[in-house]
């Protein structure tokens, strides 16, 4: 009993700022939603085309609003439903300005700004509501808990001023069961409210069904672009490592093979060097063929596992390394191959190109976000160096991207002038 009292006490600790400024932002909404009628009246008449674009991105800028504090609420991001040609490049991150215009047709066509819009007005006429009945079931606990001392307080011929005058000690303290029930209303309406308006904001707020659909398949096309690519360019460089190396050392075998041949017709004692030559080109030639398989699946991974295999990376690394990566299980192995080389890549770019002193990698297991999700191999590689990392400048941090893209996961690259650089990596299991 006493847990759950605790429980929603919590949740009325968190839901209440989060109806409060929805009321503000109930607020500014009639305000936005008197001018967006404003503009409608004036459009009729032929003249409201022109202040169209500007009132949207005003709209929009709410809505982003909006948008951060339901997620703040939640714990779960809600995504801007745009089209592209309208965000950024229209009207900037999520309505800022910054781009060209578009058109007010388009703008008014797209279902984004119409669910904007919905959301504008539905909130701006219930958030007012809900926000002040947030904001009067707490102020009447604490109401109801004063009135006694009050009433102790000042004179005993003057009545307290409560939900019924108080006039005497039985008066004051009836306020005090009353004030329980107000109580047990506040614990039991307000975490109800916030998450009825949490839930209706993300449903308008957020892209609809045909749109994350639609959203998908692109990412899917480019993922499997990014995935050909990436498989083209590996074959292509398995060829090239083959050619110039592991091929020329067999020729160079070949060759003084055969010149040991003719020799031993003629002095047999003259063929040794030859063979000697020949055997260590074929020891070169047999090492190289070993560092090509270990580029295409690291028999570490197969020994080991992933964690063996980055710990055995974190010691080989130039640069002081510290890993976390305890208690992973065994994943498939074409997943425990990208996961290997993204770390690989990104130690070789800390030790080449940051001046770091310090790198940490931490790869943790992320279980599902929300039901129906899939799990995620979460990558992260600090370094203290002096960032700046550029991806255009052969860094190999296009490499990583195209290698996670590729699995139909994500990667950020946070690298600010002075350091430290952070590349995170989001690969699924499933993919």
């Amino acid at each position: 009993m006493i847990g759950r009292v605790r429980a929603a006490a919590g949740d009325t600790r968190r839901a209440l700022p989060f109806l409060l400024r929805g009321l503000a932002s109930s607020a500014v909404a009639l305000v936005l939603l008197i001018r967006v009628l404003l503009v409608a009246v004036f459009t009729m008449i032929g003249v409201g085309w022109l202040a169209i674009p500007s009132t949207v991105r005003s709209v929009r800028r709410w809505a982003a609003g909006e948008r951060r504090r339901v997620a703040g609420y939640t714990g779960r991001p809600v995504p801007p439903p745009y089209d592209p040609p309208a965000e950024p490049d229209a009207l900037g991150a999520h309505g800022a300005p910054g781009g060209p215009a578009v058109p007010a047709r388009e703008l008014l066509a797209e279902p984004a700004t119409r669910r904007d819009l919905g959301w504008l007005a539905f909130h701006g006429l219930t958030g007012l509501v809900v926000g002040l009945l947030a904001l009067l079931l707490p102020l009447s606990v604490v109401n109801a808990a004063v009135v006694p001392v009050y009433w102790w307080a000042v004179p005993s011929d003057e009545p307290v001023q409560s939900p019924y005058p108080v006039t005497s000690w039985l008066g004051a303290l009836g306020m005090l069961p009353l004030g329980l029930g107000w109580l047990v209303l506040t614990l039991l309406l307000v975490p109800l409210m916030a998450r009825w308006q949490a839930g209706a904001a993300r449903g308008l707020l957020r892209p609809t069904r045909d749109a994350r659909l639609s959203e998908r398949v692109t990412e899917l096309t480019a993922t499997r672009a990014a995935a050909l690519e990436a498989h083209g360019a590996e074959l292509r460089r398995i060829e090239r490592d083959l050619h110039d190396g592991t091929q020329n050392r067999l020729v160079g075998v070949i060759m003084h093979l055969g010149i040991a041949e003719r020799a031993l017709r003629r002095d047999p004692q003259s063929a040794l060097p030859l063979l000697l030559k020949a055997q260590n080109q074929a020891a070169d030639a047999l090492g190289e063929l070993r560092d090509v398989v270990r580029s295409i699946y690291p028999p570490v991974l197969a020994e080991r596992g992933l964690d063996g295999a980055l710990a055995a990376l974190a010691a080989r690394c130039p640069v002081p390394c510290t890993l976390r990566a305890g208690g992973l299980r065994r994943l498939p192995a074409a997943l425990e191959a990208a996961a290997y080389f993204v770390v690989a890549e990104a130690l070789t770019n800390t030790a080449k190109h940051s001046g770091a002193e310090q790198v940490e990698v931490t790869v943790t297991l992320r279980p599902p976000p929300e039901p129906g999700d899939e799990e995620a191999v979460v990558i992260e590689v600090r370094d203290d160096g002096h960032g700046g990392a550029d991806e255009s400048g052969g860094s190999g941090l296009a490499g990583i991207r195209r290698r996670v893209a590729a699995f139909d996961g994500s990667t950020e690259v946070t690298s600010p002038a002075g350091g430290p650089t952070v590349v995170r990596a989001v690969i699924p299991c499933a993919s």
